[in-house]
This record gives C-alpha cells, sequence and structure tokens, in this order.
C-alpha cells in the first residue's frame, strides 16, 4: 500500500500536482490518514508494519536456513537492514495516526547530513555514506534483472500466468527502486563534495530531481509506474508467503 501511494504523489509531481504531501514513504502515510476513514485504514497498516518489522527481526535472526555461509549472512543482514527501516515507518505511522504528525523526509535527511558533515572528515564520510547508498540501488538494479528475489518465494501453487506477472512486477520494481536508490546516493555524494547539506535528499527530492530533468514527465511517469509495479509485486509476494 505505501508503495502504490508514493506511485501516486509521485505521479502528481510528474504532472504538476505535487505540493501536497511529500512523495516519500511518510508523505504516503500522511496521505492515507487524511480522512476519518484514512485513519482507520493508517492504524491497521501501522500494526501491518510492526508486524513486517517483527517478522523482518526474526528472520534477521534465525531465518534463511536454506542456504549456507555467505549467501545467509548477506539475507540476515538484508532483513536486519529492512526490519530497521520498517519499524521505523510503523513509528511514524503510529505517530501520524494519534495526531502527533511527522517531520517531512527530507528534512530529516538534511538534518542528518548536516550533523555528519560537522563532524572531523564529515565531508568524506558523508561521500562514504553516498557509496553505500549507490551499492544498495546496484543491488535492487541486479536485483531485478536476475529475478533473485523469486528465491525467497514459494509460487509452486501459484498459476502459471501469475507467476509470470510476479516475476515481472518484481523486476520492474527492483529497477525502478534502484533508479530512485541511486538518485539518493547522487544527490548525497554532491552533498558530500560540496559541504552543503542542503544539496542532500531522500525518496522525495529524489523524485523531484527527475521531474526537473529533460523528458522529466516522461522518466518520473516511468519510476512511478515501477513502484506501483514493486507495489503490486508485495502483494503477489504476500500471498505466496502466506505459509
Amino acid at each position: 500500500m505505501v508503495h502504490l501511494i508514493v506511485a501516486y504523489l509521485a505521479l502528481r509531481i510528474a504532472f504538476g500536482g505535487g505540493s501536497g504531501e511529500p512523495a516519500d514513504q511518510n508523505g504516503a502515510l500522511q496521505e492515507i490518514g487524511s480522512t476519518g476513514f484514512g485513519r482507520v485504514v493508517l492504524w491497521v497498516l501501522a500494526a501491518g508494519l510492526l508486524a513486517f518489522g517483527a517478522w523482518q527481526v526474526l528472520m534477521a535472526a534465525t531465518g534463511y536456513e536454506w542456504v549456507s555461509g555467505g549467501q545467509r549472512v548477506r539475507k540476515r543482514l538484508g532483513s536486519g537492514g529492512r526490519a530497521i527501516v520498517v519499524l521505523a515507518l510503523a513509528y511514524s505511522a503510529f505517530r501520524i495516526a494519534v495526531g502527533a504528525g511527522s517531520s517531512a523526509g527530507n528534512q530529516r535527511q538534511q538534518e542528518a547530513t548536516a550533523k555528519l558533515l560537522a563532524l572531523p572528515a564529515g565531508p568524506a564520510l558523508v561521500v562514504v555514506a553516498a557509496g553505500c547508498v549507490l551499492a544498495v540501488a546496484i543491488a535492487a538494479g541486479v536485483k531485478g534483472v536476475r529475478r533473485s528475489f523469486l528465491e525467497d518465494l514459494d509460487t509452486t501453487e501459484l498459476p502459471r500466468a501469475t507467476r509470470r506477472w510476479v516475476a515481472r512486477l518484481g523486476t520492474g520494481g527492483y529497477l525502478a527502486k534502484g533508479v530512485v536508490f541511486a538518485v539518493v546516493a547522487v544527490l548525497l555524494g554532491y552533498a558530500g563534495l560540496r559541504s552543503d547539506a542542503r544539496a542532500a535528499g531522500g525518496l522525495d527530492a529524489a523524485l523531484r530531481t527527475l521531474a526537473g530533468q529533460p523528458f522529466g514527465t516522461v522518466l518520473l511517469t516511468i519510476v512511478a509506474l515501477g513502484l506501483a509495479a514493486f507495489g503490486a509485486y508485495c502483494g503477489g509476494a504476500a500471498w505466496a508467503h502466506r505459509r
């Protein structure tokens, strides 16, 4: 649901209607909670995010027994990273649901970057952080091209046509996420090289940067459709994981 609404917000930016919520995860949560019924949905979503985060914690601690060695370590580290992100998102969802609000993701990103830049060798640390984000972007792209995400899904009971669509949606979704993370890495690296925290930004800044390029509307629309594809893929993955 979060990815689908981020895709919707990205399309609003692409076609000139993006003056509302930021096109990131917190913006999606704020969009959901903007109505009375949406507030109820937000509570349900917050509980689901909390459950998903707890599951990833368990996977990081004891999961992926069907693989061994370095592959198991990488998968467990990935689950640990997802747990941190998802639990933070669940916390934001609960805050928005009770009316405490949530600060913009880009502002938090810039504040964190400013603190890092203030440290000794801070600009170098920011560039290193940008390199780590770029590595995540490349890993997402490779995962999409190789369709290695299917290794963690039991799709044997799904109809053949459904399996094909899960694979296609996952490929498009991971490639779109790779593009967005790559833009975030470029913004972060530029901030480190310029020692200017204002140049940094999260998902919303990355999408708005794409929109500002030549043929930006087309680029952002493609990325938005990719993010929507990832949201749809998550639905198929949830069905495949149901046991």
